[in-house]
């Protein structure tokens, strides 16, 4: 694999997915649907991993194979964070869509853009790590593949739950799909996370 495109992707990713929270985050104050508190938490951990992911690629690429331990054990590591990080963002998620009542949801407009330019964005990049995954096998690069594959279906059910809480407000199917919306994202994250951290566990 071209390391100068992988190390490349990856910090393309680290940009693009950045201002993901803090969009999220400011469009709390004036939104509180269960969904979009859920991908705010969901958007951050999941930077955190990429961050890491960046960091370990930058110090592993290149190295020969007098380093191929800690090559390893350093992509090991990697993708042990990311599939906690999403864990961690799928169970707070969880929590959040049990306990979310059906109350007024404010504006969840900053919330539902984010998450339209996430499918695009993350469906490109999903791409991108699989074909770079392909051409040449990477631990790291494969995780990633597998995170942005997560992340695009995440932000089409965000999509479709804000979507339904500007179109619907106060309504009772807006809150149902809101709060299966969240969940939904919740369970799919938990599922991702838990097999990446179960794969590298296994991995001598």
């Amino acid at each position: 694999m071209n390391q100068k495109s992988g190390k490349r992707t990856l910090l393309w990713s680290v940009i693009m997915s950045s201002p993901g929270p803090l969009v999220v985050g400011l469009g709390l104050f004036v939104g509180r649907s269960a969904t979009q508190i859920a991908d705010f938490v969901r958007r951050s951990a999941e930077l955190l991993g990429i961050i890491m992911a960046f960091i370990v690629y930058c110090l592993t690429a290149g190295s020969g194979t007098e380093n191929s331990i800690r090559r390893e054990r350093l992509e090991k590591f990697s993708n042990i964070f990311v599939g906690i990080m999403m864990c961690i963002g799928g169970l707070i998620m969880l929590i959040l869509a049990v306990l979310s009542e059906n109350s007024e949801k404010g504006n969840v407009i900053p919330g539902l853009l984010i998450a339209v330019l996430g499918v695009i964005a993350n469906t490109i990049f999903w791409c991108r790590y699989s074909r770079l995954n392909r051409d040449e096998p990477n631990a790291i690069i494969a995780v990633q593949a597998r995170l942005y594959q997560a992340k695009s279906l995440v932000d089409i059910c965000v999509t479709a739950a804000l979507l339904s809480v500007l179109l619907f407000p106060g309504t009772e199917f807006a809150f149902l799909l809101d709060k299966i919306g969240s969940a939904v994202v919740a369970v799919y994250l938990l599922w991702c996370g838990t097999k990446t951290v179960a794969e590298r566990l296994r991995t001598e």
